[in-house]
């Protein structure tokens, strides 16, 4: 089968290359470069794709900072740091990024029509979402009914389905997983505001969240902090 991957670099992203590699599928891996403060994943992401044998890889560069309204993209506004689990669970939080996924999913249904692919694998969760509106089910349903509507696959009767293994997952579990699988998490980037050199911040909520996971998991994080 012929799938595409969205590849952000990150952990789970990453989960998700292996377990389709694993699986026999023929991949097209799809990474952006949107104007992220965190831009080290793109480096992630090549890095991944190399490890896993992954040579279709296109990295597509569209500009998010136009708009702003997130702290991953606008320079004026702040990260979060330190924040605990309670206030990560309450509301949506500065660093999602105005309507990121539906962009991503409309360029990954253009690659799958392209490449032929039945499927396009990706990374969202629902259990450690930290409040982002467009890593639940009933985004993902409802994107799953655009590709049906909006794409010649999709009109001639076989639309690109929407594959998402993590989304009830845990980080524990989806790190156990991972680690099963053969996955390298020292290839991966997860913060939202890592040094010059990568490494990351271990204050972020996506630093937090990931440290939370290997934890739970029993397991240690290989991946490179910042001296505190």
């Amino acid at each position: 089968m012929k799938v595409v991957v969205l590849l952000s670099g990150g952990l789970d992203s990453a989960t998700v290359l292996a377990a389709a590699v694993r699986a026999g599928a023929t991949i097209s891996a799809l990474s952006f470069r949107y104007g992220q403060r965190h831009h080290q994943e793109i480096a992630a992401a090549r890095r991944v794709a190399a490890a896993w044998g992954v040579t279709d890889h296109t990295i597509c560069d569209i500009d998010l900072r136009v708009f702003g309204g997130s702290a991953l993209t606008d320079a004026e506004l702040a990260v979060p740091h330190d924040r605990t689990a309670e206030a990560m669970g309450v509301g949506i939080p500065i660093t999602y990024v105005p309507a990121r996924n539906t962009i991503f999913l409309s360029f990954a249904l253009a690659l799958a029509e392209v490449r032929g692919a039945a499927a396009i694998h990706l990374g969202i969760n629902a259990v450690d979402y930290s409040g982002y509106p467009d890593c639940r089910p009933e985004y993902l349903a409802a994107f799953q009914e655009v590709a049906r509507l909006a794409t010649r696959q999709g009109v001639e009767g076989t639309p690109v389905q929407l594959v998402a293994p993590l989304i009830q997952l845990s980080k524990a579990d989806i790190i156990r997983w991972g680690l099963a699988l053969g996955v390298d998490y020292g290839l991966t980037s997860s913060c939202y505001e890592p040094a010059d050199d990568g490494a990351a911040c271990g204050t972020c909520d996506a630093c937090a969240l990931r440290l939370k996971g290997f934890a739970e998991a029993g397991s240690t994080d290989p991946a490179r902090y910042q001296a505190s």
